[in-house]
């Protein structure tokens, strides 16, 4: 196969899917091709049935007037001109007579003889048209004499019926001669009539065909004018949804649609504003946060430097080896260390937060074994008799150890804090991710704290605004997570508790600008390329 017959059946199977895409059952665009479908169908359909039935009737009349014309004159004039009783050979000789005028139709004449038996003359000799191809109602019809009034004249009229035999229309037709003498009866076939009635079908079945056709292309011509802004919108309208606000629409026109399309392109440019606005906002706040936190690092150095000095007093006072406070003063002291102490985390997790909210938190990842990282962790924090363990080692990830520490430092220290112990860690893997579990034994968070835990400075108990966690601990944890490409969540166990669950890829996929920045950049906060 030539390299062109490819790209040409590659070019149609293209054009095919597009527009079974653009006809799928649920598109506008099919609907109103079938609504213009179904309108110009009825409207064919009713057309043709009400031409066929006025031609069918007109066809129909027009050649049984003109048989039946036929019919009577020769009635009268060859049929009249028999003797009152003729003999079978005269009535045999004026059927065929009779059957050999210009409408062609067969003939059967009955008679008395003057012997009074009953004779009979065909136009088509013994094997012709005979009574017993006229129907009993014609010929009981035919042979009622009728009562003279001023309205009738004549005892006996003409009448005719239709029939069908063998798939083929006939014409049966029956009179006496006025004034006395022979029966006569008419066989006419219609089949001419029909088949020029059946191409006449034909013909209408084509034209309601095409007249379909025509409408299905006009209604995708039309469905193409009216759906291509539509679609110029939802492109649009997808566009902004992606971030892009300064998508607009060519507007074109004075119709509902250029209506629609100025109302999108004023709503957008108002988006597009006012996200500015609230962007601008944001980064005033967020630098305003960095700010504040710098410049509280400097006085923070110094009241540390001397909350330790006074700490220090505070444990040889403690000894008995002698101290200067006062017992007064003591506790105001203590508060001094404790709130200090508070007021140093809280300034580093604001700047935690502020990276991460800058995008400036980068992964520097290394190959660990979660195990040990655990141990670590509560090793460093003097948990170990708190904690119960649940994880062999050996299972290695590829993972920032720093942030690790930071996630599990907050859950397990939360689960210490406000659960029950023992609290007791696991460890698993899970296709290619680590799972991990931190559940305490306390009462569990209540049903309607649950959906807010990761939220910051959120905290479950409004009336202690001054308790030791900042409400920034899980959110960081949660923020460490997301940076991984991983998850926390939190629910309760059904034999009471909390358990949080850690959800870590065992290797993340490495940032845009790689994975080699040091704590000391993020420190700084100078990553040009954003978030990983």
């Amino acid at each position: 196969m030539t390299q062109e017959h490819q790209g040409g059946s590659r070019g149609w199977a293209a054009a095919r899917k597009g527009v079974w895409s653009g006809l799928r059952f649920t598109s506008l665009r099919l609907r109103l091709v079938l609504v213009f479908g179904l309108v110009a169908l009825t409207a064919a359909v009713s057309a043709s049935g009400i031409a066929y039935w006025l031609n069918r009737e007109a066809v129909l009349t027009r050649a049984q007037d003109a048989v039946l014309r036929g019919f009577e004159q020769e009635m009268q004039n060859r049929a009249g001109a028999l003797p009152e009783h003729p003999s079978q050979d005269e009535l045999q000789h004026t059927a065929e007579q009779m059957a050999n005028s210009s409408q062609r139709f067969s003939v059967l004449l009955v008679a008395e003889n003057s012997d009074g038996k009953t004779v009979y003359g065909s136009s088509g000799g013994l094997g012709g048209f005979s009574l017993a191809d006229v129907p009993e109602s014609l010929r009981t019809a035919v042979n009622k004499e009728q009562k003279l009034t001023s309205a009738n004249k004549h005892p006996y009229h003409l009448y005719w019926q239709r029939t069908t035999k063998d798939d083929t229309p006939y014409l049966v037709a029956g009179t006496k001669v006025i004034g006395g003498g022979p029966t006569g009866y008419m066989l006419k076939s219609l089949e001419p009539e029909a088949k020029d009635l059946n191409s006449l079908a034909w013909s209408l079945g084509i034209a309601t065909g095409l007249a379909l056709l025509g409408s299905a292309l006009l209604a995708q011509a039309l469905a193409t004018t009216v759906l291509k802004p539509v679609h110029r919108l939802g492109v649009a309208a997808r566009r902004l949804g992606e971030g892009k606000l300064d998508t607009r629409l060519r507007v074109s026109g004075t119709d509902e649609l250029a209506d629609l399309s100025r109302t999108f392109n004023s709503a957008a440019e108002n988006l597009e504003k006012r996200v500015a606005d609230m962007a601008g906002r944001e980064q005033a706040s967020r630098r305003f946060v960095a700010d504040m936190s710098h410049e509280l690092r400097t006085p923070l150095t110094a009241l540390t430097a001397v909350t330790e000095v006074l700490e220090e007093e505070l444990e040889y006072e403690g000894e008995g080896e002698g101290g200067s406070f006062d017992p007064m003063v003591e506790p105001a002291v203590r508060l001094v260390v404790s709130e200090t102490r508070r007021l140093n985390d809280l300034v580093e997790n604001l700047m935690e937060v502020t990276r991460f909210d800058a995008g400036t938190a980068r992964l520097v990842l290394d190959d660990v074994d979660v195990a040990d990282q655990i141990t670590a962790c509560v090793d460093a924090r003097a948990w170990l008799d708190a904690v119960d363990l649940d994880a062999e080692r050996g299972i290695h990830a590829r993972l920032d150890p720093r942030r690790l520490d930071v996630i599990l430092a907050n859950l397990i220290g939360n689960a210490l804090k406000h659960g029950g112990s023992p609290v007791r860690v696991s460890v698993a893997r899970a296709d290619d991710e680590i799972v991990i579990r931190v559940r305490d034994h306390g009462p569990g968070i209540p049903e309607d704290v649950l959906p807010h835990v990761f939220d910051r400075f959120y905290k479950a108990s409004a009336s202690r605004p001054r308790s030791e966690g900042s409400g920034l601990g899980l959110s960081i944890a949660l923020e460490n997570a997301h940076i991984h490409g991983g998850e926390i969540s939190a629910e309760n166990h059904p034999e009471g508790g909390a358990v949080f669950v850690l959800r870590l890829p065992q290797d993340p996929s490495p940032p845009a600008d790689g994975d080699d920045s040091s704590p000391e950049d993020e420190s700084k906060g100078e990553d040009p390329k954003g978030q990983v």
